[in-house]
């Protein structure tokens, strides 16, 4: 990284509300946020001259950059007083080539815990946010940097407001764990001792679950009576639960969205009672047992709508409507506290979102939140995903949430069926080692919390090689390409990444 760069202005309002019940109070104003003047405000310590002002910031005409020709460990701190007590939020825009040993922005000496939030790997300007307790008064930023020779990171638009910025959902998609426990699968502690795996999750910060739901699967499983039987076990670690219909016997995704058998010859008005009876049927079936679903997905990953072709949305996006809001209406009729969600694949494509909620919003769809999946090594780069949450958040005023994230640990193959992902780094600067995926993991829920996002789903973490439990379901013998990039190794133990859900 050549010295030519700076900072940027001082940052934009925070995307978070106030936290209940705190008192207003004014944040001290940070000085130089945007490092249009130099590192005036802002001390140095370790290797001072690995960090400068440089030309070209996010928003004006310098930024904070950390580098040296040689290893290096710098901090760039400013320290804020006249604080009142209560809940702040530090929020910055950062860049970062990788290859550090730590980076990271925190607040520290506050009175209350330190905090930090690690850079994300990112080569466009990404929005991170730590928010910490003040008490005494004062509170310090801190811009840390420990790397080698070369190593880069860049920040601007610092800025400090009062509230906490949360996460309301640290959730897992378990919807494979009933069929690998019937077939032998075993689970472990982080001390070796085998447990129930749910409970793993659970002590490790997991606080919701998401189950599929099949019409009739060939195998049996992810159908209403395994969805019932796991929603007790959920509710009674004192998880939440987001129930997803796939409105199919088999997968859907964006390129599959096949009817059930039983409704295949169905015209379109009972096709549409099918899909009311049937999300009737299995949440009521869950209210009964005291089970309640928190949310519910209409439909998994319907970027072309779902139950093809009548539900094709780039056919007649009318039709679609239709089918969701007769989803939508069993929703409410079961329950009016549960959230309905929509789902779509691709989290880093704006576009593709926009064209489908002006949609389904002028078509009166009735939802109450949107979910994306995002995959890294599919999905676009974490800036597209943030800007992308950010303005459907906003343009549609509806909460979000990131449906379905992933990332492998290993590129190593634990049964007869290749993995669906084998590079050594499938997303630059994250190696698929644990350490890449538990960075990966924890970057994707740091970039949907400076979003303003409700939470992130992890998808299938005890998706792991146990035969019988493969990917189709009406094939015994197939295998599991999914096993790397679960959150328990290939001897059960439960990754490095398992620790992000718990991580403030």
């Amino acid at each position: 990284m050549k010295r030519t760069m700076a900072a940027l202005l001082c940052g934009a309002a925070l995307l978070f509300p106030m936290a209940a019940g705190q008192p207003a109070q004014a944040a001290a104003t940070v000085t130089n946020g945007g490092f249009e003047s130099g590192t005036t405000g802002w001390s140095l310590s370790g290797t001072t001259g690995a960090a400068y002002t440089e030309w070209s910031g996010r928003s004006g005409s310098y930024r904070l950059t950390h580098w040296s020709s040689g290893a290096y460990a710098v901090k760039t701190s400013q320290t804020l007083t006249g604080l009142a007590s209560g809940s702040y939020t530090l929020s910055l825009y950062v860049r970062n080539g990788g290859g550090q040993t730590s980076v990271y922005a925190g607040l520290e000496n506050c009175g209350g815990p330190d905090r930090r939030t690690e850079v994300p790997v990112t080569d466009q300007w990404l929005r991170i946010v730590v928010s910490t307790t003040v008490s005494g008064g004062s509170c310090t930023i801190r811009l840390s940097s420990s790397a080698p020779a070369g190593s880069w990171a860049s920040f601007d638009d610092v800025a400090f407001s009062s509230g906490a910025s949360t996460l309301s959902i640290r959730g897992a998609d378990v919807s494979s764990l009933a069929k690998s426990e019937a077939y032998g699968g075993g689970y472990y502690g982080t001390d070796g001792v085998r447990r129930d795996a749910l409970s793993v999750l659970r002590s490790s910060g997991a606080d919701y679950a998401r189950l599929k739901v099949w019409v009739s699967p060939a195998d049996g499983y992810n159908d209403k009576a395994h969805v019932l039987t796991m929603a007790r076990r959920i509710k009674a670690l004192g998880m939440r639960l987001l129930v997803d219909f796939h409105y199919s016997d088999r997968w859907a995704d964006p390129g599959t969205q096949t009817k059930p058998r039983a409704w295949a010859s169905l015209p379109f008005a009972q096709l549409k009672q099918a899909v009311y009876d049937h999300t009737y049927d299995v949440l009521n079936g869950l209210r009964a047992q005291g089970t309640t679903a928190d949310m519910v997905q209409i439909g998994n990953e319907i970027n072309d709508g779902m139950l093809w072709e009548e539900g094709r949305a780039s056919a007649d996006f009318g039709r679609l409507a239709e089918l969701l809001n007769a989803g939508s209406d069993a929703v409410r009729a079961v329950s009016s506290a549960t959230k309905v969600v929509i789902h779509l694949a691709e989290g880093g494509n704006n576009s593709l979102f926009r064209w489908y909620f002006d949609n389904a919003t002028s078509r009166g769809v009735r939802f109450d939140v949107i979910g994306a999946s995002y995959y890294s090594y599919w999905h676009g780069t974490l800036a597209a995903l943030q800007a992308n949450l950010i303005d459907i958040r906003t343009r549609y005023g509806k909460p979000v949430f990131v449906a379905e994230t992933a990332y492998p640990f290993t590129t190593g193959n634990a049964d007869q069926l290749g993995n669906i992902i084998t590079a050594a780094t499938p997303y630059p600067g994250y190696p698929a080692t644990q350490a890449g995926q538990a960075a990966m993991f924890r970057d994707v829920i740091s970039t949907a919390r400076a979003a303003g996002a409700l939470g992130v789903f992890y998808w299938e973490p005890t998706w792991t090689a146990v035969a019988g439990n493969g990917w189709d379901p009406a094939d015994p013998s197939s295998g599991n390409g999914w096993e790397n990039q679960a959150l328990f190794d290939f001897t059960g133990r439960p990754t490095a990444a398992i620790a992000e859900f718990g991580r403030q």
